[in-house]
């Protein structure tokens, strides 16, 4: 059968029967791509240097893969990274492990990755002198931010594994020295979480209120015993850090033995070398305290009786420029007894003085002038006293007469006032009785009862 070309001059796409390579839509060769990468390559383990690595809102990851010829695109989803061991950073070699894929929406692929592992102990090093260096640019190792560690505290905070011998180091080594109140944030030292635990305790122990059931500590020691740098990575990370900035409490670092170091012994308030130089560092001995105790007491003794000894001295220094009690009494002494000498002969003269006088007033002191002097003052008191008994106003009531007064006590010298008055009281020598104008009776007063009105005065 001959076969004719087609009519359109080859402008449409047929479809020749038998033939092997059909029409694909787009989707359909990315999923056949996708397919084919994910098969092939359903485990890489990559190396190369982090570029651009970016945490989503949503918690997954991206970021590049790169070394000096080629790159490629890396994700790692929310939950994975949730279980990174470290937080990546650009410029970083690492290891990623995973799979390669496709993206469809983009025609590109990446890897998506399960674990992602620093490229050795050098890339491990590199990241920990990126992020001193970073953290020490914000100044949050200067050495002004330090604060001072309190001489005895009263209270001291300790975060660590509750387990193991750094603990029991510490505790011993403080009950030898001076025993105190020790309050312990137990936490996972290394492995996944732990950085996240121990900033989380450092930051509650800041949080606690003085005067609350649990006492604020003054002073907090975060502690680990030895490891690698692997094992003591927690105390590198930002968090740990920041969360040891912050504390208002001073804060003893305490991480590995002499020769380790962390991020967590630069943002301190002091290192120490090992856990057990921690407790030496936060109490001073109890012993010698009280043996510099008993020695101050002694020297302020001595210093006392010292300076005691020398304001006796001084004291008798100054005595010595001032007259003694004999020339300063002598004077004194010598006008008594001048005195003394001239008062014999002053009584006398003031003696014969008033004899003189007495003699001169004794001349006009006749008997017959005391009598007649006598006489003139007894005639002016009995004048004085009949006059007395004249004016008496009880003596014409013991004529006879009697003294008109009202209820109240007033006296009433009218027959007017006694007509306006009404209720009279009539005053005799022997007694009071109630009276009225026109008949008028006067009201019944009750047996032993007083009479009404203020009592009237006996004349």
């Amino acid at each position: 059968m001959n076969s004719f070309p087609p009519s359109d001059g080859g402008l449409l796409a047929t479809e020749t029967p038998g033939d092997n390579s059909p029409a694909q839509s787009v989707s359909e060769l990315s999923q056949s791509l996708k397919r084919t990468v994910e098969d092939a390559f359903g485990h890489v383990r990559v190396r190369g240097e982090v570029s651009g690595f970016k945490r989503h809102s949503s918690g997954h990851c991206y970021f590049t893969l790169k070394d000096d010829r080629a790159c490629i695109d890396g994700v790692i989803w929310k939950g994975q990274a949730a279980a990174l061991r470290f937080r990546p950073e650009d410029g970083i070699e690492v290891i990623a492990t995973g799979k390669l894929t496709t993206y469809p929406g983009r025609s590109k692929y990446q890897v998506v990755v399960d674990r992602l592992e620093l490229a050795g102990q050098g890339a491990l090093m590199a990241l920990l002198d990126k992020r001193r260096r970073a953290l020490a640019a914000e100044g949050l190792f200067d050495e002004d931010r330090k604060k001072r560690l309190p001489f005895l505290p009263r209270a001291i905070a300790v975060v660590t594994s509750p387990t193991g011998a750094v603990i029991r180091d510490i505790l011993h080594r403080l009950a030898d020295r001076c025993p105190s109140h020790v309050i312990v944030w137990p936490v996972p030292v290394q492995g996944e979480g732990a950085a996240p635990q121990v900033a989380a305790a450092i930051r509650g122990f800041d949080t606690l209120a003085a005067g609350g059931a649990v006492p604020r500590p003054d002073l907090l020691i975060v502690a680990r015993g030895g490891g690698s740098i692997e094992d003591l990575w927690a105390f590198n990370e930002e968090e740990v850090v920041r969360a040891i900035a912050d504390c208002a409490i001073p804060v003893i670092s305490a991480v590995g033995h002499e020769t380790d170091v962390t991020l967590a012994d630069f943002v301190a308030d002091i290192r120490a070398p090992t856990p057990t130089a921690a407790a030496e560092m936060a109490v001073p001995v109890r012993a010698d305290l009280i043996a510099n105790l008993r020695e101050s007491g002694l020297r302020m003794e001595r210093s006392v009786r010292r300076t005691t000894e020398r304001g006796d001295e001084r004291l008798e220094a100054v005595l010595r420029h001032y007259p003694t009690r004999e020339s300063l009494l002598a004077p004194q002494r010598q006008k008594l007894d001048e005195l003394g000498d001239r008062l014999p002969r002053a009584l006398r003269g003031s003696l014969d003085r008033a004899r003189a006088e007495l003699g001169r007033a004794g001349g006009a002191l006749r008997p017959g002038l005391l009598q007649s002097a006598w006489r003139r003052g007894r005639d002016r008191l009995e004048a004085t006293w009949r006059l007395a008994q004249a004016v008496d106003p009880r003596r014409p009531l013991e004529r006879g007469y009697a003294l008109v007064e009202s209820r109240d006590g007033h006296v009433l010298g009218s027959a007017a006032a006694a007509r306006e008055a009404g209720r009279l009281r009539l005053a005799f020598a022997d007694g009071r009785v109630d009276a009225s104008v026109d008949g008028v009776e006067p009201p019944r007063r009750a047996a032993k009862s007083k009479p009404e009105g203020p009592q009237p005065r006996l004349l």
